[in-house]
């Protein structure tokens, strides 16, 4: 097992081989910018997915493009909207990065600028954005290239978990690792789109588009949309808002992994987050733009169990042309194959975020301290397994459709923007007097706090009935279980300090045995026995052939060989006619309890080890069944007497 594990995992990475850990510039945007800038896969099919449910089926389907129908030409302004809050988030957490060198995450600019209370509501959003990246970056991989190859449609649920494995594999051996492998799915995307984008613009120029639609389909597609006016016109682009969103999250992620760049990595950071906020601005807007001109548009399918082409599918269809030879299917399947890498890969910001923020918290007390434990590779090993069984788990639930999963996906990650920002304006008033520009600084992210604070509100009241109000519920949910986890770790330091002043054991010692047969790991024990406590020991077994009255055969050959080897020791039997072994063992150990409360009590288990991994599940584990009952007894000590079997 130890070899395979290393043939997986790789050599094991002393503590202080962390600096061969750190990434430069180009790998750290592909590990912490690959969520961000692989949502334009599907934010602009949201916004037009909201848009296209405005209007009426037949409507839709013969009005298919922003100039023929004028709600999807909403698509535009709600994209220049969601590039000009990138902006504001882009320049706000550059502030961040440089305030915050050691990695200033939503929680810990909370924590320290807020309170508490805000600093948990801060994290639970965020673990609750990562495990929605996953399953839902995945899953859209998944409907990507099954639009390309429809012979895999129905087995989405499948390959999406096995994806999601592979991810975890790789983020087990180290990020660096898996950040310099999943290189190449990240830049091989953002080339396909480019050059989609350059081919889009040039055919728009020379006066290609869409075809242009008959007087009559104008004609009705204008009379629908005059329907909508005032208060009905702005909560369509409300929704539309809300949904489009979804290109923002992520954008986060390099704040939190700060500490993850080279040296000075404040700087390295910021120049990352310079470079993902000018290539998520210039894909998404691009898609968006030439989406209209060629009349691509989206609708979410009305059959839960059938996944719908992707927008991009389309779009990459409606540029290259004849995609069926040639050069133009060459492209189309090359976007297609990087859309599935990149928004598999996207999974790895979660990767690289969760397990840092699971860490944090776990470190203050609030989730379990496991979680600050690093494996082998000085990665924090059991937020990477933690978070591939929920995602997965997500993803079988949901049957790994992205209809259902990107509802729920924006309102967490805009929590945590909002709390990140509302810090970082108290932090600069803190800092009145001392920082110069203080002032401006704290201008800027009280711009990013109101306007992400606006799309929170915006998103939680046009997605609620969509499965936004899981998430309102999950993260108090969250908030309450820190709380109480907390006040667990807090109690049990005060109980632990306070147990020092009743640290006197009893005088008097007594040592029972167990025995279910006579083998050399027995008298071994009783020799273990007879060590610690001298005269006080006895054997205990339990019949389990007895009627409750007479022993059975197998006690009265027991106790004719305990004779010869049981070094004199008495052995005494329990009836258990109804065949229960662990319940009579705890009886008796409350009657001796109860008989002598003044005495320290040993119990001692003999166990076999035998010396092949496969054969343990040959064996009952009674002896593991036995000693977590007992450990739960006070004032009973409970140690087990090994006896390895040769091969």
């Amino acid at each position: 097992m130890s070899d395979l594990k290393r043939f997986l995992l790789g050599r094991r990475l002393a503590s202080d081989e962390t600096h061969h850990t750190k990434l430069n510039n180009f790998v750290g945007l592909s590990v912490f910018s690959s969520d961000a800038l692989s949502s334009v896969a599907y934010a602009t099919q949201e916004i037009m997915a909201s848009l296209s449910m405005a209007i009426p089926h037949g409507v839709a389907a013969i009005a298919i493009s922003g100039a023929a129908n004028p709600i999807f030409g909403m698509s535009v302004p709600v994209a220049c909207g969601i590039v000009a809050l990138l902006i504001i988030l882009g320049v706000s957490y550059r502030q961040t990065i440089l305030a915050y060198p050691t990695g200033g995450g939503a929680y810990i600019v909370a924590k320290e600028n807020i309170g508490e209370l805000a600093a948990l509501v801060a994290g639970a959003s965020l673990l609750t954005d990562y495990i929605l990246t996953v399953a839902a970056s995945v899953s859209s991989g998944v409907a990507a290239i099954t639009a390309a190859a429809p012979f895999l449609n129905g087995h989405n649920v499948l390959l999406t978990i096995v994806s999601i494995m592979f991810i975890a594999m790789a983020n087990l051996r180290g990020v660096k690792e898996s950040g310099a492998f999943f290189a190449v799915p990240t830049y091989g995307f953002v080339a396909c789109i480019m050059i989609m984008l350059s081919v889009g613009f040039s055919r728009w120029a020379m006066g290609s588009g869409a075809p242009t639609p008959s007087p009559e389909q104008v004609r009705g597609a204008l009379d629908h949309a005059q329907q909508f006016s005032g208060l009905a016109l702005l909560w369509i682009f409300m929704r539309a808002y809300s949904a489009g969103c979804t290109a923002l999250t992520g954008v986060e992620a390099i704040s939190n992994g700060v500490q993850a760049f080279r040296d000075p990595p404040e700087r390295n950071a910021s120049h990352t987050m310079i470079w993902m906020v000018g290539l998520l601005g210039i894909m998404f807007l691009g898609i968006t733009l030439l989406s209209n001109h060629f009349g691509v548009v989206y609708a979410h399918s009305p059959n839960p169990e059938i996944v719908a082409e992707t927008l991009l599918s389309k779009l990459a269809k409606a540029i290259y042309g004849d995609v069926a030879h040639g050069v133009p299917k060459l492209m189309y399947y090359l976007t297609q194959g990087f859309t599935f890498a990149i928004l598999v890969v996207a999974a790895n910001t979660a990767y690289a975020d969760f397990p840092r923020l699971a860490a944090l918290i776990g470190r203050d007390a609030y989730m379990p301290k496991q979680f600050a434990s690093q494996g082998d590779r000085l990665v924090f090993s059991n937020g990477i397994i933690i978070l591939t069984l929920v995602s997965c788990a997500l993803v079988w639930i949901m049957n790994a459709n992205t209809d259902l999963l990107l509802p729920l996906y924006a309102l967490g990650v805009f929590t945590g923007f909002t709390l990140s920002q509302a810090g970082m304006v108290m932090h600069w008033i803190k800092l009145k007097g001392k920082e110069p520009h203080w002032h401006l600084k704290a201008i800027v992210n009280g711009i990013g706090m109101a306007t992400s604070g606006i799309v929170m509100l915006d998103i939680a009241v046009t997605k609620f009935s969509h499965g936004a109000w899981i998430i309102v519920v999950l993260i108090p949910a969250m908030v309450v279980l820190f709380l109480n986890i907390h006040r667990h770790y807090i109690g049990l330091t005060a109980k632990l300090a306070a147990s020092r002043l009743d640290a006197v054991l009893p005088n008097k010692h007594h040592a029972i045995v167990l025995v279910s047969s006579l083998h050399r790991g027995v008298v071994e024990a009783l020799r273990y026995a007879r060590l610690i406590s001298g005269d006080r020991v006895e054997a205990l077994t339990v019949d389990l052939g007895s009627d409750g009255y007479n022993d059975s055969p197998a006690i009265h050959k027991l106790r004719a060989d305990w004779v010869y080897y049981g070094l004199g020791v008495p052995l005494r039997s329990v009836p258990s006619p109804y065949r229960r072994i662990v319940e009579p063992i705890l009886a008796e150990v409350d009657r001796f309890k109860l008989a002598e409360p003044d005495v320290c009590l040993t119990i001692i288990l003999p166990e076999f080890v035998t010396s092949h991994w496969w054969e343990r599940v040959l064996h009952g584990q009674m002896a593991l069944r036995i000693k977590a009952q007992l450990m739960l007894k006070p004032g009973v000590i409970v140690t087990s007497v090994r006896m390895h079997l040769p091969d």
